[in-house]
């Protein structure tokens, strides 16, 4: 999906003999697809843990966020070859290896199941809450959204973060608090990067029924039936019965 970008980094480390990890950079490349209008390549570069300028294709320039790193980035800015080799590098270094990147994350990927179900909450102006939990999907990514007759909900919605179960899957849950009104649909919408569409989720109230009343029902509505077929049986043995009756007058 759009939103969704997967990462792919390299770590170039420069050692100091006294005090171990001095300076480093990173260089990564961030994708949705193999187009290059959706990949972004970026180079960071760190001293002590601190990230001190950085240079970015969407900003096409280097950036510093420290005194030394401004310093820095005004030298790199002012040199036209430094700069066409990194703007270059989106294409070159990206979108070059992109094809084994992108396939073997999706490969790997698990699509999430969905489960709907209600409750009512502790404290709140609405009635009633439905919880749209989502479960055993991967990677982690994931955006869960709530659909009120096909218009996304963006008011009384809290969600959970994206949490391991410790076997490489992950769960989420999302809460919306509403007031129930006549004749309306409510959805769930999961978007993962294992599905090709956004998996949309449909409420059913009637499953809102606790388990111990929805058996109570369904034992009614067998004995009611249970109950039509012996009387129905009966009428029938009943009717035969009484055609095959033989009337002897009387003298």
């Amino acid at each position: 999906m759009a939103s969704s970008f997967l990462c792919l980094s390299l770590l170039f480390i420069s050692l100091s003999t006294a005090d171990g990890f001095k300076m480093y950079w990173v260089n990564r490349c961030n994708f949705n697809s193999t187009e290059l209008k959706d990949i972004e390549y970026i180079v960071s570069y760190y001293f002590n843990k601190i990230e001190y300028t950085r240079f970015d294709s969407s900003v096409g320039h280097y950036v510093g966020y420290t005194e030394y790193g401004v310093k820095n980035a005004e030298y790199w800015n002012n040199q036209p070859g430094e700069l066409a080799r990194w703007r270059a590098a989106k294409e070159t270094y990206c979108q070059h290896n992109i094809g084994n990147w992108y396939s073997n994350p999706l490969s790997k990927s698990a699509k999430p199941y969905v489960k709907l179900h209600s409750m009512t909450p502790a404290y709140s102006q609405h009635p009633a809450m439905l919880v749209c939990s989502v479960y055993d999907f991967y990677p982690s990514k994931i955006k869960v959204s709530w659909l009120r007759d096909g218009q996304e909900v963006t008011s009384d919605v809290t969600s959970t973060e994206e949490m391991a179960d410790g076997d490489w899957y992950y769960q989420t849950h999302s809460h919306l608090e509403y007031t129930p009104r006549s004749g309306e649909k409510i959805s769930c919408k999961v978007e993962h990067a294992s599905l090709e569409k956004p998996l949309i989720t449909d409420w059913d109230p009637s499953s809102s029924m606790p388990e111990s009343e929805r058996n109570k029902l369904a034992i009614g509505a067998s004995g009611l039936i249970l109950g039509l077929i012996l009387s129905l049986a009966g009428f029938i043995y009943y009717k035969r019965k009484a055609q095959g009756r033989i009337l002897v007058p009387s003298n």
